[in-house]
């Protein structure tokens, strides 16, 4: 009988220390969405590493066969990062990339 008094002083401890069970919901549902944030931020960056090398390609003799395959894929890449920052509503990033790509062309017609 008093294990049972002590298992219900321990529920009523956990309540007290956590607060109210909204809250943590609400919390929980934040840190999430952080995350997620996080985890597409990180796949944005991937992508622009794909974009890097292939600009790098372009310039590079070995490649001059397929140069055309390296333009089309570099299009499309450019394109997939833009669909990508509009679906997850990241435009500060985007912002942040273009201050540190300044000056680049992104239409590489002249490739």
């Amino acid at each position: 009988m008093r294990e049972g008094k002590h298992e219900h002083r321990g529920h009523k401890e956990h309540r007290d220390n956590y607060g109210h069970p909204h809250d943590d919901s609400k919390r929980n549902f934040q840190s999430a969405q952080t995350f997620r944030r996080g985890r597409a931020i990180a796949f944005l960056d991937r992508l622009n590493i794909k974009r890097s090398t292939l600009l790098q390609q372009l310039d590079q003799p070995e490649f001059e066969s397929i140069k055309p395959v390296i333009c089309g894929e570099l299009k499309a890449t450019d394109a997939i990062i833009q669909e990508f920052i509009q679906a997850f509503e990241l435009r500060e990033v985007l912002a942040e990339q273009e201050i540190t790509t300044e000056g680049a062309d992104l239409t590489h017609d002249n490739h």
